[in-house]
């Protein structure tokens, strides 16, 4: 073991400690959705700040991608640079004005918006177009309705379904990665990739990616999750005959082990796709994943990054995991009946309670919003870390949970 890993579990059990203090704070799961998305709206006033004072500093091609160790400042990466990370922050502003109205942090989301659209001057790299395209410009289309990030999107689906095997049946994650995993590798995360094929085939865009969208959820139903409801990371196929060859891991524990996040993306994914279908087939499949999710939670509702990792309670928690399950509850609860509405409501309230504590929120200096997020932990990255997806799906959680509220009031 190297000094970086000594360092990291030294600092999960202090974490824990504090984690485990502040359960019970967050057991009743309130939640200042104002006070909260305040609190993003001066954190991103602050990331700016510091990217670039006024702005006319700044470089818009570095999107921020994480904050580790004892630095409260955002380490950056090339937006462009094969960085599936990069349409997050462009989403996190988008979301900030859409709450605030503020035009300079409006002309900060289109400028950093714009270095998106170059990826698709380059070769398809993986799946993640729709990380980098839905979550940037589709989170400006909702706000602006700008036609021209609406002609983006449909282009970046169209490049996203060239990664499509009709033999069979999913979207291909890894084109890099054909040798190592020994053929045509479909990961947990192209779930979420998903949602802009169905929003570009009912907004102007090739019909058959609805039809492509479907295929590749069914495949994943299929062969990419154990019979109790979790699912592998990676699910390997023969490319010529679409035999499903193999269930494995890439950034789990273990093969045979529950990555939270994944199973996180999981329950994300298929939400959106009974969304889409309304085919009760996804929807009581979206409930099994959820409830093998939830069934494995400890006392403060965020989950350890692997929920099989035998150094459990002393292994790293992952925040960012959390909040992708806190916003899936909160449209999950909309297709449900009302019993089972409530119980998934609560459950992301208590979520988004605990993310909201001491326990895992930044400090007023801190760049972040989140603390305790787990990225690539079998490689040692970004272990115990604030990582920016963390940031979007919790600002997204909170502003759904403030329009649930606001509906509630309405009634």
């Amino acid at each position: 073991m190297n000094i970086k890993h000594i360092a990291v579990g030294f600092l999960s059990v202090v974490a824990g400690v504090m984690i485990h203090s502040c359960a019970e704070a967050s057991a009743e799961g309130v939640v200042d959705t104002d006070r909260e998305l305040g609190r993003c709206h001066d954190k991103v006033s602050l990331a700016l700040s510091r990217l670039g004072g006024d702005g006319d500093s700044i470089d818009y091609t570095m999107m921020p991608r994480n904050v580790e160790g004892d630095s409260k400042e955002w380490h950056c990466r090339k937006s462009c640079a094969e960085e599936w990370c990069s349409g997050f922050w462009p989403g996190i502003l988008w979301m900030d004005y859409a709450k605030t109205k503020d035009p300079e942090i409006r002309r900060q989301a289109e400028l950093f918006t714009a270095q998106i659209g170059p990826i698709l001057d380059r070769p398809v790299f993986d799946h993640d177009l729709g990380f980098l395209f839905f979550c940037s410009y589709g989170k400006g289309y909702e706000v602006t309705g700008d036609e021209s990030y609406k002609s983006t999107i449909i282009a970046a689906a169209d490049s996203l379904a060239t990664l499509f095997n009709p033999k069979v049946g999913t979207l291909m994650a890894w084109p890099r990665n054909v040798e190592m995993f020994g053929g045509h590798n479909t990961i947990m995360d192209t779930m979420i990739n998903l949602e802009m094929l169905f929003w570009a085939a009912r907004n102007g865009g090739d019909k058959g990616l609805y039809d492509m969208a479907v295929r590749h959820a069914e495949t994943t139903m299929e062969h990419h999750f154990r019979p109790d409801g979790t699912c592998y990371h990676v699910a390997v196929y023969d490319p010529e005959s679409g035999e499903f060859i193999k269930g494995c891991t890439h950034q789990g524990y273990a093969d045979n082990s529950t990555w939270a996040r994944g199973q996180s993306w999981a329950i994300y994914g298929y939400t959106v796709v009974y969304r889409e279908t309304r085919d009760p087939r996804f929807l009581e499949f979206a409930q099994k994943v959820t409830d093998a999710y939830l069934s494995r939670l400890p006392e403060d509702y965020v989950p350890y990054w692997d929920f099989d990792d035998p150094s459990i309670p002393d292994a790293p928690r992952d925040a960012s995991a959390a909040c992708v399950v806190a916003s899936a509850l909160l449209e999950l609860s909309k297709y449900v009946g009302k019993e089972q509405a409530d119980r998934y409501v609560g459950l992301s309230r208590k979520m988004l309670a605990s993310l909201s504590s001491p326990a895992y929120r930044s400090d007023d200096d801190h760049s972040s919003f989140l603390l305790h997020s787990t990225g690539h932990h079998p490689a040692g990255s970004e272990i115990d870390a604030s990582i920016i997806y963390a940031d979007y799906y919790y600002m997204e959680a909170l502003n759904r949970l403030a329009e649930l509220n606001a509906e509630s009031k309405e009634v």
